[in-house]
């Protein structure tokens, strides 16, 4: 087993530990000043910070490598979310391969998609939103190593208390739960050369693949969601090392007739010439 992986299952170890003393401590009183509390918590992210700044392997992708090439995973009209175009790491972290990762959320027309409110609705239906269900592609030809599609859509966190519950409480929890917990339902590629591409937040029940299948360039893989550590159906993408979020390193990516665009940044992606059921 790699550091990295011994290192994120100590981090999840340590925000347990943090919930378990919280709750000891509010039922047993346990005596002592309770800023002790914290030291797990603060021990985990410090963890996770050093693993994710230092100890580079000879398998890291090269910090100068050549973005990869390869088809947009949807089409038609869609704009940009933490995008890589505007900063590195695009989600704030090299944890979870995702240094180069991006959001997309669809806007088949401006206005289509139910925006941000301070208070009201605190949710939203998965239904409201252009992007729920909508096919994801192959965005090259490849082979499936990773599906999986049985966890649920949860409602949307696109209000002032849902985004800090998604943040305080629930992707805490799903930290602990692991990656799978944080990306949700997600199918991982095998594109060769040591490069691996992973959809995020799919729809449950959605998968058109199954692990070991071999696909084309444009194929249907699944629908996107809001499974996972989401706020709203979008669609995660990113290239990585290797297989394992917890352990592989992200690498660049240019999409075809689009490039990478940027924050906010509204784009047409064509339809694939050949996209099998």
């Amino acid at each position: 087993m790699s550091a990295r992986k011994l290192a994120m299952i100590a981090f999840r170890a340590l925000l347990a530990a943090f919930f378990a003393v919280i709750i000891a401590d509010a039922w047993l009183d346990l005596g002592y000043p309770h800023w002790w509390n914290f030291l797990p918590l603060v021990l985990a992210y410090v963890l996770v910070a050093v693993v994710n700044r230092t100890g580079r392997t000879p398998d890291d992708p090269p910090k100068d490598r050549e973005p990869v090439e390869v088809d947009p995973p949807v089409s038609g009209r869609w704009s940009a979310l933490n995008s890589p175009a505007d900063r590195t790491p695009s989600h704030g972290t090299h944890a979870y391969g995702q240094t180069y990762a991006i959001d997309i959320v669809a806007e088949p027309e401006p206005g289509a998609r139910p925006g941000f409110r301070a208070l009201w609705p605190l949710a939203r239906r998965n239904a409201d939103f252009p992007a729920f269900g909508a096919p994801l592609s192959a965005v090259a030809d490849g082979t499936v190593v990773r599906a999986d599609d049985r966890q649920r859509d949860h409602l949307s966190r696109t209000s002032l208390p849902g985004l800090l519950y998604l943040m305080l409480v629930e992707g805490a929890v799903r930290e602990m739960g692991g990656v799978r917990r944080i990306v949700g339902n997600h199918v991982v590629l095998d594109l060769g050369d040591g490069t691996h591409a992973l959809y995020a937040h799919l729809q449950r029940g959605s998968l058109a693949v199954r692990e070991g299948d071999r696909v084309r360039a444009g194929q249907v893989l699944a629908r996107c969601g809001n499974s996972g550590n989401s706020s709203e159906p979008h669609v995660h993408f990113q290239l990585m090392n290797g297989p394992d979020p917890d352990t592989a390193r992200g690498i660049p990516f240019t999409w075809r007739g689009v490039g990478v665009p940027r924050n906010g940044e509204v784009f047409e992606a064509a339809a694939p010439a050949s996209r099998p059921a």
